[in-house]
């Protein structure tokens, strides 16, 4: 049984690219040559010249949020502004919450 394929992004050239996920190996970007991050199974890429987009974007993959399937669906709640994420980096700092934790919150 092969694995699905999952996405790769490359923050800098914003792009992303479908690969099979295997062994633990650097997947590199066809355009640039950097390493590329995971983003998960379930992830849908914004429009390239979507800047703001990509910065929340970057802002959750940094913070080592991903983009993965659950057993019961998609993979639940994600901020999609930067007032979202603004909102919860501030809400995170304020309470001590782990920081990927409250990117999550849907309310805070």
């Amino acid at each position: 049984m092969s694995h699905g394929k999952t996405s790769y992004v490359c923050l800098p050239c914003r792009a992303s690219y479908k690969q099979f996920h295997g062994p633990e190996r650097d997947r590199r970007c066809p355009r640039c040559a950097r390493v590329m991050i995971h983003a998960g199974s379930a992830f849908a890429p914004p429009q390239r010249r979507d800047k703001d987009a990509w910065r929340v974007l970057s802002a959750l993959l940094h913070a080592g949020i991903g983009f993965h399937k659950s057993c019961c669906g998609g993979p639940g709640w994600r901020p999609t502004t930067l007032r979202e994420v603004r909102a919860r980096t501030a809400y995170a700092r304020r309470t001590g919450e782990p920081l990927a934790r409250a990117l999550k919150r849907y309310e805070v």
